[in-house]
């Protein structure tokens, strides 16, 4: 079975730019798109192969025919048909509401499957772009709420200027929100449990304020106070830097001018690779070839045992 590519559901929003179009070369008029689900196996927002003997067949239903020949016989047994992680693409034209995830056994305990742990790798920015991520001083749920109420919340989060390559780690419980500019690549876990903390008092249309989640998000906040949230890391050539490791996805990326074999036969995990920049081909180790371009996304089944990559490529890569 050689690598996938999937056709990427486009989500037009009220605050999406105009990077992801022409950042995936996709023959499209829409305008203001502000994510495109690369993978996914979300109900209602699944992700289908692109192209080749599987297309048109969508990611769940290939997962309920292979099991672990697909996904890993382990993250088979832990995930069942449900695929374990969401890749997107985001593109903000606007800051975005400041939100939290909670954890697996906090969502749990609320009716919900899972919380969501995720990552940001950012690919393109405004020259003035920021995000926010992390509390920057000790605060208390009573105080988060007081500063939820006065709109001073802000105040308490770490805020960060971005430039490409920048990349952030969000486990479960750290505030997080994406400012105006940012054009990023999000890994998380298959979960779309948010609470929303802030909005910075902005009104729709209508004149009504959007939903807060106050007292889901006090409970749900990890209230450590943290140096460093943005992932320290040093660029190499030709071989993976590890950009975050956890229970739920552990991602790599890679700079190359040169071929360079991937040895994944120990993983028990499907892998898969994002182009953030460049072109080139993926060949496995049964002598499939698949193209792989900036912004393209592919889908390695567990089975395979080794890929080799060729080409100028920025490629980014998560397994379970």
């Amino acid at each position: 079975m050689k690598p996938l590519k999937f056709k990427a559901l486009l989500k037009q929003t009220l605050w999406g730019g105009e990077r992801i179009i022409p950042f995936k070369n996709v023959d499209s008029d829409l305008t203001n798109v502000g994510e495109s689900w690369e993978i996914s196996g979300v109900e209602g927002n699944e992700t289908c192969v692109a192209e080749g003997e599987y297309a048109g067949r969508g990611l769940n239903s290939l997962i309920e025919e292979m099991k672990g020949d697909l996904v890993g016989k382990k993250n088979y047994e832990r995930f069942g048909n449900e695929f374990p992680l969401l890749i997107k693409f985001i593109d903000a034209n606007d800051d975005l509401s400041i939100q939290v995830h909670p954890t697996d056994e906090l969502a749990l305990r609320h009716g919900k499957n899972r919380g969501k742990t995720e990552m940001w790798h950012i690919m393109d920015c405004d020259a003035d772009a920021y995000l926010y991520c992390g509390l920057q001083k000790q605060i208390t749920p009573d105080e988060y709420k007081a500063m939820v109420n006065d709109n001073t919340i802000c105040d308490a989060l770490c805020k960060y200027p971005v430039k490409r390559g920048d990349s952030f780690f969000i486990p479960a419980g750290r505030i997080h929100s994406i400012g105006k500019g940012c054009f990023l690549l999000e890994i998380q876990q298959t979960s779309e449990v948010t609470y929303r903390i802030y909005d910075f008092d902005r009104k729709d249309k209508e004149g009504n304020k959007r939903e807060l989640h106050t007292e889901l998000a006090a409970e749900s906040i990890n209230y450590e106070v943290l140096n460093n949230y943005r992932t320290d890391y040093v660029p190499a050539k030709n071989q993976g830097v590890k950009l975050a490791s956890c229970p739920y996805f552990t991602t790599n990326i890679y700079n190359l001018d040169q071929p360079l074999t991937l040895d994944i036969s120990s993983l028990d995990s499907f892998v898969i690779l994002i182009c953030t920049a460049g072109k080139g081909t993926v060949t496995d180790n049964e002598g499939n070839v698949i193209t792989l371009s900036t912004g393209d996304s592919i889908l390695v089944p567990a089975t395979t045992a080794s890929l080799k990559l060729e080409g100028e490529l920025e490629v980014v890569e998560t397994y379970v």
